[in-house]
């Protein structure tokens, strides 16, 4: 791929990024965000709990999302979590609606997730699609929901699998013949980075192949999720950088931890929706394209109006 080449795609994919209002994408995904955080965190810990125990995978994941959003918003998940009631574990009707309502409340963000992409795609779900198209719809952001717990409880064995490798005696090293490897503070850090950026990849590739109602190469997919990942992992250290040094609780009072949270979704919905769109014009210059799948139907381009199917007037005669 020639410079020219990477230019005209990077100058494609800036102009579909604008097309397709991705900003208004990024704040309706941020609404739906508040609305499911709590559930999304509770089966989260619940499940990388079921392994570590809840405390400690409370703990991991606050810790982790205060790397991200600072102390402000990590406040704010953090008061989320301890205020959202969890499913009664004693079992009964009452346990099963409670299970049902939070994996309802924690799939909306992922159906506004998979529309975002649907538009950025040009795709649109084909109308008349009943009740089990729409059951489908939302059992496939259930499945998006577990998903990313299990993603979280995957990245925190693997941690704890390279934090206890690394802990070992210098003797159980040396008998390996990996000495150096305890030595060498940075080989443990790229190690760390690595496993990171792996897993963050493999959930867009996921998410990119399966989420939306489209049709898209697993080659064109690994290059759209790597892509917005490097994407990601850039963003999230400016977007950490500035909110660590921003003045949202002078400014918002109480509601500063929620403007943080806010905020920080915003600005990543449009970086992952940069990817998207990344993704889309690659598929369709150097790729095999996106088509729409069986239950959907293309877009119309942008100022060109859908097409109107003519019908022959009965009562209209040859002059």
């Amino acid at each position: 791929m020639n410079p020219k080449a990477i230019l005209g795609l990077l100058k494609e994919t800036f102009k579909e990024w604008k097309e397709d209002n991705a900003s208004r994408l990024a704040a309706a995904l941020s609404y739906y965000m508040i609305f499911s955080l709590a559930p999304v965190l509770i089966i989260a810990i619940a499940i990388v709990g079921s392994i570590f125990g809840e405390e400690a995978a409370k703990g991991e994941i606050v810790e982790q999302i205060q790397g991200l959003v600072g102390e402000q918003g990590a406040q704010f998940i953090q008061t989320a979590i301890t205020n959202a009631n969890r499913p009664d574990a004693s079992g009964g009707l009452a346990s099963l609606i409670s299970i049902v309502v939070l994996l309802f409340g924690a799939s909306g963000v992922f159906g506004e997730l998979q529309d975002a992409l649907n538009t950025i795609w040009d795709v649109k779900l084909k109308p008349g699609r009943g009740i089990w198209g729409i059951l489908k719809k939302r059992i496939l952001s259930f499945l998006t929901v577990l998903g990313v717990g299990l993603f979280l409880l995957l990245s925190a064995v693997l941690s704890t699998a390279l934090l206890a490798l690394r802990s070992y005696e210098n003797e159980f090293l040396k008998e390996l013949g990996l000495l150096w490897l305890y030595q060498l503070d940075f080989v443990w850090t790229i190690l760390d980075l690595l496993v990171s950026f792996g897993i963050l990849s493999l959930m867009f590739a996921l998410v990119y192949k399966y989420l939306p109602d489209v049709k898209i190469a697993w080659k064109d997919v690994w290059v759209g999720a790597i892509i917005t990942t490097l994407l990601f992992n850039v963003g999230k250290w400016l977007l950490s950088w500035y909110l660590g040094r921003s003045s949202f609780s002078s400014s918002y009072g109480a509601a500063g931890s929620l403007v943080v949270l806010l905020a920080w979704v915003y600005y990543s919905s449009q970086i992952i929706f940069l990817g998207a769109e990344f993704t889309q014009v690659y598929a369709k210059i150097f790729g095999s394209k996106i088509v729409p799948d069986d239950h959907a139907t293309p877009l119309p381009a942008v100022g060109q109006l859908p097409s109107v199917q003519k019908r022959d007037n009965p009562t209209s005669q040859d002059q």
